[in-house]
């Protein structure tokens, strides 16, 4: 494990809770902002209709009518903007490009003069009109939870992909009618639907309109309720689910996520499961998700929890971040990017209780939750990146980083997802040390929710900061000024204690003596076999390859003189010693070159989280409050967990 020497001065972070504070539960003590003066009144909005056909899905072409009426006061004329990005995916995604055949009209049928502004916004003259009736084309054939796809298998979309709306009219209602393109097409969304007209939907606002994705299909509805409150399934595709196992464990999850916020704030609430033969994701709405799994994803069970976790994770979303907002997040500026250095809160936190929800709702065992977290702090001590950037700036950088991956990445920056998480589990141990074992993060939410999230309020990474040490009845500051608003290395062990565990890193299957973990010759370049040729996918700063001049993207030709595969590299590996020399024969641009690099050592092995054999009373309390399970008990020389 390579550490920087940050690691050692931070042994006692977690071990000293100071300056308790005088109200260490109070709710946050924020200042309301004051609402701007009010100026001359802009005219009513339109009454907006959409219509949404798809008469030949072949064509993957959705076809738009949009309908402004406007009454006796009317302007001369009309700007349509579409949105670049969807909430909840953070990037500039450019929506209009796929917009065609533009063609405003008036009530009666005649083309109206238009022109466009900017690439996404559509200027209209409408002169005396008082209706406007505008349509136009989508193409729709990229299945994300972000994006929309039409076939003759079914329609998706997002509506922030795919409806325009009328400049400065966001608070407008509307509605939406879909006309599906087979009889037996059904409309599924979690729009409210309109007495009395068919596949027709309501929307109070823009806001709710684009937070509100369709899917139009023969699909099958998997139903329960949950606190007295309906919810569905909607599934669309084959696959290896047992449908009664979703029913009952999507409801166990549901109601554990209720049961730690103490609501659920929606009348009802749909899972849209898209299934896919490869594509994984998912996006949270206000009273739905859209998600895509692999169709043989279900099985087998750890590949089924994976699942649960996704799920998890999307609901859990309807409160952190859908509801506690970050200070930038909502409302939404539809045009360009919306900064925030509070992503790590509202993915970071959300992805730690992805598994810790799975895992308190009894659908996974404390030991394979403690092997996930493991397998996340390795990840993350593999990452060069770590030390470059801090959760904050990735945070604000997601814009320009995050979904734009490409050879350097582990080099130059972090997953706010994935350390996030990790700094989540830490923050949450902090608390409960310092509150010795009374308070959790889980009540940094709730205040959050409470206080910021019912009033109305967003949250600041101050507020953040303030909430969580309200919570601990302590200062927190040496805590996010290293791990979150720093780089500083992560001291996993210190946090681990507080639940009477510690992190191992050896081989073998004792865990309570691992077998010392020998040196092993080392190249540090990620391979990867593409057909025949073997090549390097990227190289971590700080490696031997790095410092010795191997690429990206470089073909792998010959390993000491012979042809290289992936397995005899490998295995030259096995048999070399740090300090030895490894010859390469690469192309580079179609020229052969030659690297002789002398191999590193390191040692390599699992890691692994156990239990202290001398967990005290308060440490074991603290562990079964967390994981919801009794602490393991020693037995036969090994650690038990359910």
């Amino acid at each position: 494990m390579r550490l920087s020497r940050a690691h050692a001065s931070l042994t006692t972070l977690f071990l000293f809770c100071t300056l308790t504070l005088t109200a260490p539960f109070a709710a946050a003590q924020t200042t309301e902002r004051r609402g701007k003066k009010r100026g001359p009144q802009p005219p009513a909005p339109p009454a907006i209709e959409f219509t949404i056909a798809m008469p030949q899905p072949h064509t993957h072409l959705l076809e738009v009518e949009m309908r402004l009426r406007y009454g006796a006061k009317a302007p001369t004329q009309v700007d349509l903007v579409m949105p670049v990005w969807t909430p909840g995916s953070y990037l500039v995604r450019e929506y209009a490009r796929h917009v065609q055949d533009f063609a405003p009209k008036d009530a009666a049928g005649s083309n109206l003069l238009w022109r466009k502004l900017n690439k996404n916004m559509w200027q209209i003259d409408i002169g005396a009109a008082r209706d406007l009736v505008v349509t136009y084309r989508v193409y729709a054939n990229e299945l994300t939870v972000r994006t929309n796809e039409l076939n003759d298998q079914h329609a998706f979309w997002n509506n922030a992909a795919l409806l325009m709306h009328p400049a400065g009219n966001l608070p407008a209602p509307s509605t939406v009618r879909v006309v599906p393109s087979k009889q037996n097409w059904r409309v599924a969304t979690g729009l409210p639907a309109v007495d009395g007209a068919a596949n027709t939907f309501r929307a109070e606002n823009f806001d709710t309109l684009y937070d509100s994705p369709f899917l139009v299909g023969d699909f099958k509805t998997i139903a329960f309720t949950a606190r007295d409150v309906p919810h569905r399934i909607v599934i669309e595709g084959d696959g290896n689910y047992d449908e009664e196992a979703l029913r009952r464990d999507v409801q166990k999850v549901v109601e554990t996520s209720a049961a730690l916020m103490g609501d659920v704030p929606y009348r009802d609430y749909t899972f849209i499961l898209l299934l896919h033969p490869t594509a994984s994701g998912g996006l949270e709405h206000l009273n739905s998700t859209a998600l895509i799994w692999r169709r043989f994803g279900f099985r087998p069970e750890a590949s089924y929890r994976s699942f649960l976790s996704l799920v998890a994770h999307e609901f859990f979303h309807l409160w952190n971040v859908k509801r506690i907002r970050p200070d930038a997040l909502g409302p939404f500026d539809y045009t360009r990017e919306n900064y925030t250095r509070l992503l790590w809160v509202a993915e970071g936190v959300t992805s730690y209780y992805s598994d810790l929800l799975v895992r308190r709702a009894g659908l996974m065992s404390d030991r394979d939750y403690l092997d996930i977290v493991a397998l996340s702090f390795q990840s993350l001590q593999d990452t060069p990146g770590r030390l470059e950037v801090s959760l904050e700036e990735t945070s604000f950088d997601a814009w320009i980083k995050y979904y734009r991956p490409d050879e350097n990445t582990i080099n130059s920056t972090i997953s706010y997802y994935d350390k996030g998480a990790i700094v989540a589990l830490l923050l949450d141990l902090h608390i409960r040390e310092c509150s010795r074992g009374a308070r959790s993060l889980d009540d940094v939410l709730r205040l959050l929710y409470n206080e910021y999230a019912k009033r109305g309020r967003n949250y600041t990474p101050e507020d953040f900061q303030r909430a969580a040490e309200q919570v601990a009845g302590a200062r927190l500051e040496d805590f996010f000024r290293l791990y979150v608003r720093g780089r500083a290395e992560l001291n996993y062990n210190a946090a681990l204690a507080t639940a009477g565990l510690r992190l191992e890193i050896g081989s073998g299957a004792d865990v309570e003596q691992p077998r010392p973990v020998a040196e092993k010759a080392y190249l540090g370049a990620t391979l990867a076999e593409d057909g025949d040729r073997l090549m390097i996918r990227n190289v971590p700063a700080g490696t031997p390859a790095y410092d010795q001049g191997l690429n990206a993207n470089d073909q792998i030709v010959a390993v000491d003189g012979a042809r290289a595969t992936l397995s005899f590299l490998n295995a030259r590996l096995e048999e070399k010693r740090p300090g030895d020399v490894l010859r390469l024969s690469v192309f580079r641009f179609d020229e052969l070159r030659t690297f002789e690099v002398k191999l590193g050592a390191r040692r390599e092995g699992a890691y692994r989280i156990v239990p202290l054999k001398e967990a005290t009373a308060a440490q074991q309390k603290v562990y079964q409050d967390w994981l919801g399970a009794s602490f393991p008990r020693p037995a036969g020389g090994r650690a038990e967990m359910n």
